[in-house]
């Protein structure tokens, strides 16, 4: 889709953004007073970096006049900003109230709205957004033989079968339409997409309306200065996909899940729920419209069921009841998109062999008793997932649990104090170690976490060298050789790099140390 001077102001004047055009001592609300309106950009892009000639450039969040020195030269057609650099620029500039909301829309439109050639899910949740996608993903996929493309916080997938690493939850705005292009051309008929309570507050998914969109839960995190500033802002920011949808997927055991549902109604926007039931029988009449319960006592099946129709008995490769309560919202995200689920039983049953790198991966030490799970875990309501799994899988066995964690600097600061209170009660023991921060140093938050131990007598160890504290768990469980041990190493997942100082340093990955200790 051709995107002008002109039909960029038109855009932005409709979704009241627009406040004038600027160029040298010309203000206007009429593009056609600037030469040239009507002539296409060649680019669009929020890098100066990439500014070539016939390029859009959006100046989003913290940019400076200094990034616009010689900008003129390399060909910059317009700019679109909430601040006025004529100063510095020659090229006529579309002065808005929100930069953001403005990239996202004209975004959009340069891409020629690629999201009106694709049924998109979103999914939003405090926990198990990315395992969800990844679910739902294969069920979509097998359905469409292949057609299914997907963002997420561990990879992107534009073609339904090449994943490559992802860097946000949620893409910058521009960088998601680009990739819904590519997905688009490429034949794509679905993307499932997670998003975050971040997508929202920064709009990186202004003027996009998801076909689904699902909530699977909410619980505080990210609460901090740079974040949210509290949970109703957290929960606020999260409940905007709801109105931004033509159909909701609610889990029905989530906290406000009737101000979700009030959400909806006022939106006239249907809903599909799901839920993990705790017992083997029937479903009631007040049951979600998507259930699961298990199929043995030891919870590795369960019985899936849709309007009340018995999909089957589902074996995850990935363990734990909370997989399968992704698992029921996967199911009823295909619901709710179309997909008749007791005729597809191939599409229903794809997402059992899937795995996740660095999602409930076991490793068994051939020289000791000892198991370790590397997971992403990373906050208060996904820890206590994590161990009562292992309470409920492993608990007969009284094992004995070392945690080795950290969490993130300079934001959700809950997360520390959380976490401890989380795991302090059901282990033995903490390793308290370095994870992704900006500024802090990692001695520092693991200190602050270790303080937040009430249980007297729990052991605990600081040791900020990441690897040195999953080689240090590991031989501490063999010196406990006639005890069954069990590692739980979270925060990281299959990631090679831990941020510091805003800066990716290379690190080998908890599951590589873990797989290089154990063979």
């Amino acid at each position: 889709m051709t995107v002008t001077l002109t039909s960029a102001a038109q855009l932005l004047k409709r979704h009241g953004l627009l406040r004038e055009i600027i160029r040298a001592d010309r203000w206007t609300l009429d593009a056609h007073d600037i030469e040239g309106a009507d002539t296409a950009f060649s680019a669009i892009t929020y890098d100066t970096r990439d500014v070539r000639e016939g390029t859009l450039l959006c100046c989003k969040g913290r940019f400076k006049a200094e990034y616009l020195h010689d900008i003129d030269e390399r060909g910059l057609a317009a700019y679109v900003a909430d601040t006025d650099f004529s100063a510095e620029t020659g090229a006529p500039g579309l002065i808005v109230n929100d930069a953001r909301k403005a990239m996202s829309l004209l975004s959009a439109e340069f891409y020629g709205r690629p999201q009106d050639e694709l049924t998109v899910v979103g999914i939003t949740g405090t926990k198990g957004k990315t395992t969800t996608a990844y679910f739902t993903q294969a069920v979509l996929n097998a359905h469409s033989h292949g057609k299914a493309a997907l963002f997420s916080s561990v990879d992107n997938c534009l073609d339904g079968h090449t994943y490559v690493e992802s860097d946000l939850t949620t893409p910058e705005s521009m960088d998601a339409f680009r990739m819904m292009r590519e997905a688009a051309d490429n034949g794509m008929k679905y993307l499932v997409m997670e998003v975050s309570s971040q997508a929202y507050k920064v709009e990186r998914v202004y003027g996009l309306t998801f076909d689904v969109a699902t909530f699977l839960n909410i619980s505080p995190d990210h609460i901090s200065p740079i974040e949210h500033p509290t949970f109703e802002d957290y929960l606020y920011c999260k409940r905007q996909i709801v109105r931004n949808s033509r159909a909701l997927v609610l889990g029905a055991a989530s906290d406000h899940a009737d101000l979700l549902r009030q959400d909806a109604a006022d939106a006239g926007v249907p809903v599909t729920t799901f839920e993990l039931l705790d017992g083997q029988s029937p479903a009631g009449s007040d049951a979600a419209d998507v259930t699961a319960s298990p199929a043995n006592a030891e919870h590795s099946a369960y019985r899936i069921a849709a309007d009340g129709a018995d999909l089957g008995e589902f074996r995850l490769a990935l363990d734990g009841d909370f997989n399968y309560a992704n698992a029921a919202a996967a199911l009823a995200i295909a619901h709710a998109a179309g997909i008749d689920l007791t005729a597809d039983a191939a599409a229903t049953h794809a997402m059992e062999p899937v795995r996740i790198a660095g999602r409930m991966e076991q490793f068994h030490d051939p020289q000791s008793n000892t198991l370790a799970i590397v997971d992403y875990a990373h906050n208060y309501a996904s820890v206590t997932a994590l161990l009562d799994f292992v309470d409920e899988r492993f608990g007969s066995q009284h094992p004995r649990i070392t945690l080795v964690t950290g969490s993130a600097g300079n934001k959700a600061y809950d997360r520390r104090k959380e976490i401890v209170e989380a795991a302090q009660h059901r282990i033995d023991s903490f390793i308290f170690t370095a994870e992704d921060t900006d500024t802090e140093p990692f001695i520092d938050i693991c200190m602050e976490m270790q303080r937040y131990i009430t249980v007297p007598g729990i052991a605990s160890t600081v040791i900020s060298d990441r690897p040195s504290a999953v080689t240090n768990a590991i031989y501490d469980a063999r010196a406990h050789a006639d005890r069954f041990n069990i590692i739980l190493i979270i925060g990281k997942g299959d990631e090679r790099w831990i941020k510091d100082h805003n800066k990716h340093v290379p690190f080998e990955g908890d599951d590589r140390i873990v797989e290089r200790m154990f063979a």
